[in-house]
């Protein structure tokens, strides 16, 4: 098991995503995001089935740094409750996970 994990938001479909992204990596929040492009999301919010375009972004950091992540995510986002879904790595090449490392202290 390694320290490094991967998470999950979503952000709106506009160019948002990208800003985020380079402020997660600028603030050495993240190693790398990745963001998707625009896709459907289905779900129900205070009793009704919504309908949204979004982009999905995943985030390699440590579990160090997964506060203050969160945190950032949060008062970076336009949603009242931001997908933040983290998923462990439990393993990686020696190299990529201590570059994710070297990128995030």
């Amino acid at each position: 098991m390694t320290d490094i994990v991967i998470v999950l938001t979503t952000a709106p479909a506009d160019d948002r995503a990208e800003q985020w992204a380079r402020q997660l990596v600028d603030e050495r929040l993240a190693a790398c995001v990745n963001i998707y492009p625009p896709m459907v999301s289905v779900y129900r919010w205070k009793g009704q089935v919504q309908r949204d375009t979004e982009r999905q972004m995943i985030i390699k950091t440590t579990r160090d740094r997964l506060a203050a992540l969160e945190a950032r995510v949060q008062a970076l986002h336009s949603y009242e409750l931001p997908e933040f879904i983290v998923v462990a790595v439990g393993s990686g090449s020696d190299r990529y996970v201590s570059w994710v490392k070297d990128q995030v202290v």
